[in-house]
């Protein structure tokens, strides 16, 4: 598509959470530095919290490449599990394989000799959970008391739970008050400020091979930040369709006016923008974002 008319090794605006664009400013660096120190005294809850697309799940995947080789880690993406599947997908994560038809206690049983095992090896174990907020009530109480298990000085696991702020929530019921107080870290990721987006565009331009300057004219930026919010991801999906507006019609910069035609075409970009005010021409804007691609298209010769 437009990674040759830009000077571009790679798409630098995918929404998948690839650590190599791992924004390092600000509160995302915080986050990571607070995470580690965190586990490196040995604490055994922390917590992360942030809306939908605030960089979460990339968060979690560069602290999990951040950990040195004395750390065995576990990453579960999907934590709607039972009491039961919690344990075997922790079992599987650190390697063991255990028949289906143990029961409950037998799995814990393996698993926590596991752990002890690890530890006597000095190796700490770090399981980081996605998506929290959509776990089991039932389930986060078996997840505390599988963290019960602790020699004189340390956790014999640790969890970070990544998770948006219904995750907060669901902690504030009495029934969680005793997971609730185990949480020693806890970290809100905001979105990114108005001086962090143009280094964040740059950032990601940087890391997909960009090496010219001003791709992004100021007035663009200033609608992309009101648009996305500061969102992450909405910031990735606005840029990317944004460079394929002005690539299908020629042009080396994106200019306020391709950053209109992207805001007018995603659902989620801020009302109450220039873009905003056009809301009711959304439809015209599909089409404008269409004509873009079916340019697309005829250069590619496709």
């Amino acid at each position: 598509m437009y990674l040759e008319h830009f000077g571009l090794r790679e798409f630098p605006f995918t929404i998948t959470p690839d650590t190599s664009y791992f924004f390092s400013y600000g509160h995302y660096a915080d986050a990571l530095n607070t995470l580690l120190v965190a586990l490196r005294i040995g604490e055994g809850f922390i917590k992360v919290t942030g809306e939908v697309g605030t960089g979460k799940t990339l968060l979690c995947r560069k602290l999990l490449n951040s950990l040195d080789e004395q750390t065995v880690t576990a990453y579960l993406p999907n934590p709607q599990l039972t009491p039961s599947a919690l344990g075997f997908a922790l079992a599987e994560e650190l390697g063991l394989e255990l028949p289906r038809n143990l029961g409950q206690h037998r799995v814990l049983k393996h698993v926590s000799q596991h752990l002890i095992d690890l530890n006597a090896a000095g190796k700490n174990v770090v399981l980081c959970l996605d998506e929290a907020q959509a776990m089991p009530l039932e389930t986060l109480e078996a997840l505390r008391l599988l963290t019960n298990l602790e020699t004189e000085k340390r956790k014999l696991v640790q969890v970070v739970m990544f998770g948006q702020p219904e995750l907060d929530a669901r902690l504030s019921r009495p029934s969680t008050r005793q997971l609730r107080q185990r949480i020693t870290f806890s970290y809100t990721l905001p979105p990114i400020d108005r001086r962090g987006l143009q280094a964040y565009v740059a950032h990601r331009l940087h890391v997909a091979g960009y090496s010219g300057g001003g791709l992004f004219q100021p007035g663009a930026l200033a609608l992309l930040y009101r648009a996305s919010g500061g969102v992450p991801r909405l910031i990735n999906i606005l840029c990317h369709k944004a460079l394929m507006v002005a690539y299908g019609r020629g042009d080396r910069a994106v200019t306020r006016a391709h950053m209109r035609t992207a805001a007018r075409d995603t659902q989620d970009a801020q009302r109450g923008t220039d873009a905003g005010r056009f809301w009711k021409w959304s439809g015209a804007a599909v089409v404008v974002l269409a004509v873009a691609v079916y340019l697309v298209v005829r250069k590619e010769g496709l």
